[in-house]
């Protein structure tokens, strides 16, 4: 692996794995037997930031020294089928329409083992229709992106198989995301590719308002070991002011981010079953903290607006926090909906309890292999390219000269930023409720204003929102549990 990061350190058109930072795409499905007539944008995630596939072409010395590395440090084996067939509402290949070069996981395949890879366009609202017409129909589609709908119901209904047999889990590649990749094990196997892992929100603050407010730096406090639950309300309390049109916390998913960050999620798997969590004392504490910061007037009312978010109050000093995914602040600054000055920009983690660890939600990013998939040893070679090009330094390094030249990032901000997602790393929580089924994420997650994980912040206490859910949630959870362990 060393030997890996010193190789590629000349290498300029260094990008990575492909993941969608959007849930569009209108292209209709093709079967991959016609060029898309429509282009989707696509982007590669590190650590550091969100990189898009804009980079020159490989020079020949670069695409050579690429190929060393592939014959070093990637199994030495002949794929017999070279095409790897790839399902998804955007393509992982560059688009030579808008110039834009191989990722390094494209070329390290390529160079290695001949790999290409053929993309079957669909669209984000018929994604899952369109794989299981491929699957039952036995067109050998072989890899799919593993959004949160994906697991376990993909299992359940025959759409994906095991990752096991394809990879060694205990090979140093996959050491970084061996946890995340525990998150997704039914029944003793797993079923998630993981590429990388991130933080799925964060805290964003005007720097300039902290000041003007004699309040505590979030970061500095963090950095103290003091940013918790307690210091956030403190401030929320010390900054919220309705006569001044002052107003605390923003933000569409504040209520999902807040709970995962005490470490339980409604729904997740344990020794390979599901398990639901809605009597668990820590979900209960953290419904309780967030309905007080509601009576409180702590959250910001979103009747008063149309139900919509106010994120430009931040640039104005009216706001305080607003939670939301890193990438609302990764693009020109001229066009961040916060209206901050960068120079202003303040980034924190999602706060946990005092005395706990620092659990994130977080984005696991990564590909299911199909069942009946034509060539799974293909998509595994792919996937061990993808992680050798993940933990490039070198990729790394791209990504932050990319943050101060389009983000105008400091560099602060840049390891901020990797100190949240490396958080993420290695205290993840992912609630699998959309993935087990739509009536269970109904209740839980992707609940309405009065039911569910988001009742707190609508003025509906956990108690009463607990006996209406819990019950039929476990019923629900258990009948995909028992489907699972069936084809065990």
């Amino acid at each position: 692996m060393k030997n890996f990061k010193k190789t590629l350190a000349g290498i300029s058109a260094l990008t990575l794995t492909l993941s969608m930072t959007a849930c569009g795409g209108d292209s209709s499905s093709n079967g991959g037997s016609d060029t898309p007539t429509e282009e989707t944008t696509t982007a590669t995630t590190t650590t550091a930031a969100t990189v898009e596939l804009n980079t020159a072409t490989l020079a020949e010395e670069d695409a050579a020294t690429l190929e060393e590395v592939a014959d070093k440090e990637l199994r030495d084996v002949e794929l017999e089928n070279k095409t790897i067939k790839w399902l998804a509402h955007y393509d992982i290949n560059p688009s030579t329409a808008k110039g834009d070069s191989e990722a390094v996981n494209i070329s390290l395949f390529k160079n290695k083992y001949g790999g290409e890879i053929q993309w079957y366009s669909t669209t984000w609202n018929t994604r899952y229709s369109d794989l299981s017409t491929y699957v039952l129909g036995g067109e050998g589609i072989d890899f799919f992106p593993c959004d949160t709908a994906a697991l376990p119901k993909g299992v359940v209904s025959g759409m994906f198989q095991p990752v096991d047999d394809y990879i060694d889990l205990n090979a140093p590649l996959w050491q970084d995301v061996s946890e995340a990749m525990e998150i997704y094990n039914f029944n003793g196997k797993h079923y998630e590719l993981v590429n990388s892992v991130t933080a799925e929100n964060i805290v964003i603050y005007n720097k300039q308002t902290i000041s003007e407010q004699g309040l505590d730096d979030p970061w500095e406090l963090y950095q103290a070991g003091e940013w918790n639950w307690d210091t956030f309300e403190k401030m929320l309390e010390q900054f919220v002011d309705p006569d001044a049109d002052q107003v605390g916390l923003d933000g569409y998913w504040n209520e999902k981010a807040l709970l995962l960050s005490a470490g339980v999620p409604s729904v997740e798997a344990v020794d390979g079953h599901l398990v639901t969590n809605l009597n668990d004392p820590t979900i209960e504490k953290a419904m309780n903290w967030m309905y007080g910061l509601y009576n409180k007037g702590l959250v910001m009312d979103m009747s008063l607006y149309d139900w919509s978010e106010q994120p430009q109050f931040m640039g104005e000093g009216k706001e305080l926090f607003y939670i939301i995914g890193a990438w609302a602040v990764q693009s020109n600054p001229d066009t961040w909906n916060t209206k901050i000055p960068v120079e202003n920009l303040g980034l924190a983690p999602v706060p946990s309890p005092e005395g706990s660890d620092p659990y994130q939600a977080a984005t696991l990013d990564g590909w299911v292999i199909c069942k009946g998939a034509a060539n799974p040893e293909g998509v595994a070679l792919f996937s061990e390219c993808t992680r050798l090009a993940n933990t490039s330094d070198d990729a790394i390094a791209i990504a932050d000269k990319k943050a101060k030249e389009d983000f105008q990032w400091s560099d602060e901000l840049i390891a901020i930023n990797k100190e949240i997602n490396e958080l993420a790393r290695k205290y993840p929580v992912v609630d699998l409720a959309t993935g087990v089924s739509t009536d269970v994420a109904s209740l839980t997650t992707d609940g309405g204003s009065q039911i569910g994980l988001r009742a707190a912040f609508h003025g509906v206490e956990w108690a009463t929102n607990r006996e209406e859910i819990a019950d039929v949630v476990d019923m629900l959870v258990q009948e995909v549990d028992d489907q699972l362990t069936a084809l065990s």
